[in-house]
């Protein structure tokens, strides 16, 4: 009697078990997994801006900070906090020596030509506005993306847009079903690498909304003066496209030679590119089919304006305070379109920035033309008079034409000589030498600042000598500018928001390369060797 009462509750349990689970129960285990991935990057965006002006902010940034998973010590690791190393970094999950994109220009020993990142004479420049030329591609990067592997699945599409064809291109990878970016005529385009004729959806969003719409517009103050920090006229802030350092800044008329410089110089760019992310949501119904999408946007205005005004500006703050407004009604329309609960969202940035020299104590600036006046000067007893020696002085990067090449590698007192020189020109903080850098020991190095350099260094990419400035020492002649292994520079907001995420501020360790980890973990992709760590904390 004993055992049929036991055989009976056996069979009814495995009937249960059988039974469709509650349609309550099914929709919270789909909705674990989203539908669509969103990667926004914000070119130039400080760690310190999201606390530092937190009180501007009321909309989607506020979002983020409150609802999302804020990482507040995250920082890159590296040296060139550079724009096509971030949006790299943040693309692949792996760090500049890996990935290769080491800064978005360098010096070619075996072509003697400087690269661009992007660019790819293979491919062909496939123009929304019927232009011809050589196009850009992912040619250069050495690993793949989240993106595409993404879309390697079936179904999946892939969408990323940007100002620069380098953000565009690092957060998308080798393929994409639209990556698009503006040209230096103000013209939107893609290449052959992604597609072989301009993307219906693309075109037509363009002709209903040319770069023109905001002609006639002036960018004004959008909140009163009084709710802003510091000057609006700060020492050393720069005057561009006959702009003056104070608002209001008037865009012009569409036939104004330098209308296209200001409208990319203003926040109008960065809410153009989000109504261009809402079009390509619709159209291509992202996050709405029985596939894992991925949407990449990289604002990039904030970059341009802040090499311009500097990170205490006004300007600086507005651009944040509109785009607060821009990524508020972008995440509206993923609730209402894709729907809460059916998306993941990841913010960061590719680096920050240094203040403007003459704004703090302990700051300068070096003219490239007296560094390289150094080496020449050190090298000429050395190699006599067949310089010059320098073929390319580019960040902290420099490179030496073959003969002095060759000679650094085989001659350690080449390098002494070099370092002896390069220590004595003012703002140098520390010389070291490229071929040092490659070893695998060199990434793991106790030295903090080696460690840095060689998290950067790709042979046959990076320079011959890399030069360290002392914190605060611009080695360019922007108003301000990054590329450099100080917090102002490496420390940017690592936050991720909506579907699997546990919202809350966190102080673990992190760096950007942590979102592509993350973020496959997520959606159940498998990144080939990256250094980013899944941050599991962040993860319901």
């Amino acid at each position: 009697m004993f055992r049929s009462r036991q055989t009976s509750a056996l069979i009814l349990f495995l009937v249960f078990c059988a039974l469709p689970l509650p349609t309550r129960v099914v929709a919270q285990q789909a909705a674990a997994k989203p539908k669509l991935v969103v990667l926004v990057a914000v070119d130039q965006m400080r760690a310190d801006y999201l606390e530092r002006y937190a009180s501007l902010y009321d909309k989607g940034l506020k979002r983020l900070m409150s609802n999302g998973a804020w990482f507040k010590k995250a920082a890159y690791p590296y040296l060139n906090t550079i724009t096509c190393a971030g949006h790299s970094t943040l693309g692949t999950g792996t760090f500049p020596y890996k990935h290769g994109m080491v800064l978005n220009q360098w010096y070619d020993h075996q072509s003697a030509k400087i690269l661009t990142c992007t660019e790819d004479s293979s491919v062909k420049e496939v123009s929304y506005a019927n232009f011809t030329g050589a196009g850009d591609s992912a040619k250069n990067m050495q690993m793949p993306t989240l993106a595409e592997l993404m879309h390697r699945r079936p179904k999946a599409r892939v969408v990323t847009m940007s100002i620069k064809a380098r953000s565009a291109i690092g957060l998308a990878g080798h393929e994409g079903d639209s990556v698009v970016w503006l040209d230096e005529r103000g013209a939107w385009e893609t290449s052959s690498a992604y597609a072989s004729a301009p993307v219906p959806w693309v075109s037509a969003f363009i002709k209903g909304n040319p770069v023109t719409r905001d002609a006639g517009k002036v960018w004004e103050r959008t909140l009163p003066k009084e709710r802003y920090q510091f000057s609006d006229d700060g020492v050393g802030e720069g005057k561009p496209n006959g702009w003056s350092t104070t608002f209001p800044h008037p865009l012009g008329e569409a036939g104004d030679v330098a209308y296209v410089a200001r409208w990319i110089h203003s926040p109008y760019s960065n809410e153009y590119l989000g109504d261009m992310a809402e079009a390509g949501i619709d159209a291509l119904h992202l996050g709405k089919r029985d596939a894992v999408d991925f949407l990449g946007i990289s604002f990039s205005s904030l970059d341009l304006v802040g090499h311009t005004f500097g990170p205490r500006s006004h300007e600086v703050q507005d651009v944040l305070v509109r785009l607060d407004a821009t990524i508020g009604r972008l995440l509206e329309y993923l609730d209402e379109t894709v729907g809460e609960g059916n998306y993941v969202l990841a913010l960061s940035a590719d680096h920050g920035v240094a203040d403007i020299p003459e704004q703090v104590s302990k700051g300068g600036r070096q003219a490239s033309e007296v560094i390289a006046a150094a080496v020449e000067a050190a090298l000429k007893p050395l190699l006599g008079d067949k310089g010059p020696f320098v073929a390319s002085n580019a960040y902290t990067d420099l490179y030496l034409k073959p003969e002095a090449s060759e000679k650094l590698k085989k001659d350690p007192n080449t390098f002494n000589v070099i370092s002896a020189a390069l220590l004595k020109v003012s703002g140098i903080a520390r010389v070291l030498k490229g071929d040092d850098l490659a070893p695998a020991a060199a990434r793991t190095s106790k030295d903090p600042q080696v460690r840095a350099a060689a998290l950067s260094y790709f042979p046959g990419r990076s320079g011959d000598i890399i030069i360290i400035p002392k914190e605060n020492w611009l080695l360019a002649a922007s108003v301000t500018t990054h590329g450099t292994l100080y917090p102002h520079d490496q420390r940017v907001p690592v936050i991720f928001y909506g579907a699997g995420i546990r919202p809350g501020a966190y102080n673990d360790p992190a760096t950007p390369a942590d979102i592509a980890a993350t973020l496959a973990s997520i959606v159940g992709v498998s990144l080939p060797s990256p250094d980013g760590q899944v941050l599991k904390s962040a993860l319901r």
